[in-house]
């Protein structure tokens, strides 16, 4: 693939800004969330509450001048690269070879890797499983990294520890899949509780179906096959022992996230039908759900609604997940009383031939009171302002930008960056959907006042990102791309005038 004009500019690998390492280092130990090894990015998004902020990050550029963007490819591939997590600030590590085509023969995966976190050379490689082998349906998968910096990754109904320094497998364990087959199950949700209890929740797809990727469970809901509903499993950490189920009314497709409520765990999930909210007990060891936290959440014609959003004493959802001929919008239920519940459409009713596409969840700006909305199908991503109060939900503002993946934060409260990727079609009467479906597109990144949405910077065009994988921060001022075929690491700088 011939080089842009950013990679042209920086003509080798991106080292990281020394200075600001340190920085970076000790903000990410005081925000990181408990049972999380404390660094930059070390969950699959930013912590146990799935927030996509990290104000430990640097934005390197300026907020009042011209800023040029710099860009290097891997020096190794990494086929279909998901998730990238620091640990240390020299060290970096990816999961990939999760995102099989539909039909095989499939490329082996899922793997996990360790890389140089300025070149992009591999440290070394573990392959978790061959789908080819296991005929097991494989889906999207995460990383994260424990507190006692080891690694945890789980897929299929498997889940294992990792030896950060050698790839080897430390340990490994079986989860039950509830009413799916083991065949039919695929542990993506992993997210860890504040007492360390891993906390598990898996995807499925309808009996029957052999089709691989996490595009067979969206098929299966469009298609209105039967597919069998999700179940919560806490797992020990240590030894990857399973300590209790708890089974879900139905498919929860997207992840949950996890937050203290009244001095007790909570997590918080949602499906088609409802949101809903279980207990962890640590002492008990069990798993409960709370029933009279279980609220309807769509307007007439939506679809399933993204993972939840925890922001003080709401929970924020955004709609349209998989796609719906009426309008998105962002839906607020109170935590302590589920009655109470706002909502807000940030972009207006949908044009002719138009489709409403928004698969990626609202990321959380709780210091500023602010949340994110992105619409792939009407090419719009909005900043919203959440009165805590009340619940009531205002349009700061709506930027174009047509982006199927979140919308990380970075930097500290009062210079908050958001970043957001962009898709250009090959072909300019064709939509987001069939950009995607077709993957006839390029994709840049932008970094934004998160207050305002202007524009600090953007790059040039690149190969698209792996479908449902996020632009993660790296220690220095630089961010990870993620790519089919490898990843890009990219920084910015104040532009020098030449």
């Amino acid at each position: 693939m011939a080089l842009t004009g950013n990679e042209r500019a920086t003509n080798g690998p991106v080292p990281p800004d020394y200075e600001v390492v340190d920085g970076e280092h000790q903000e990410s130990r005081r925000v990181a969330s408990p049972g999380y090894y404390p660094s930059l990015s070390g969950a699959e998004i930013s912590g146990a509450d799935r927030s996509g902020c990290f104000p430990g990050a640097t934005f390197g550029g300026s907020h009042d001048a011209p800023n040029q963007v710099y860009a290097w490819q891997s020096e190794d591939d990494y086929p279909a690269t998901t998730f990238l997590c620091t640990r240390e600030p020299h060290e970096l590590f990816l999961c990939g070879g999760n995102l099989p085509s539909r039909k095989g023969p499939w490329s082996p995966g899922p793997y996990v890797a360790r890389v140089d976190p300025t070149t992009g050379r591999q440290i070394w490689r573990t392959y978790l499983e061959n789908v080819n082998i296991s005929g097991n349906w494989i889906g999207v998968n995460n990383l994260n990294v424990l507190q006692d910096g080891t690694l945890v990754s789980s897929w299929s109904n498997q889940i294992v520890r990792i030896d950060p320094d050698t790839g080897a497998v430390i340990r490994s364990g079986t989860l039950p899949s509830g009413e799916a087959p083991a065949s039919d199950s695929h542990f993506k949700h992993l997210t860890v509780a504040p007492d360390g209890t891993l906390i598990l929740k898996n995807q499925t797809r309808a009996k029957g179906m052999t089709d691989q990727g996490t595009l067979a469970m969206v098929k299966s809901v469009r298609k209105h096959l039967d597919v069998p509903p999700s179940v919560f499993v806490a797992v020990d950490p240590e030894t990857l022992d399973v300590l209790d189920v708890a089974g879900v009314p139905e498919l929860a497709a997207t992840p949950h996230g996890i937050t203290m409520f009244d001095g007790r765990i909570a997590i918080y999930t949602c499906a088609t039908d409802a949101a809903y909210r279980y207990f962890w007990d640590p002492d008990a060891k069990k798993l409960s759900r709370d029933e009279s936290w279980t609220v309807p959440y769509l307007s007439e014609g939506q679809s399933t609604g993204d993972a939840p959003g925890i922001m003080g004493d709401w929970i924020v959802i955004q709609t349209n997940g998989i796609g719906a001929r009426v309008p998105s919008s962002v839906v607020a239920i109170n935590q302590h009383d589920p009655s109470l519940k706002t909502s807000v459409q940030a972009f207006g009713p949908l044009k002719r031939a138009q489709m409403s596409l928004a698969p990626p969840k609202t990321c959380i700006d709780l210091d500023n009171d602010m949340l994110y909305s992105a619409d792939a199908g009407v090419g719009k991503v909005a900043g919203i302002v959440l009165n805590q109060a009340t619940g009531e939900m205002t349009v700061q503002f709506v930027v174009d930008s047509t982006t199927l993946t979140f919308q990380p934060l970075i930097g500290p409260k009062d210079k908050r960056v958001l970043v957001l990727s962009n898709m250009k079609g090959a072909l300019p009467v064709m939509n987001a959907v069939l950009d995607f479906v077709t993957s006839k597109y390029t994709e840049q990144v932008t970094w934004r006042d998160a207050a305002t949405g202007r524009l600090l910077a953007e790059s040039d065009y690149f190969e698209p990102l792996t479908f449902n994988s996020l632009i993660v921060p790296g220690y220095g001022g630089r961010m990870y791309y993620p790519t089919n075929e490898r990843f890009l690491t990219l920084c910015v700088r104040p532009s020098r005038g030449e």
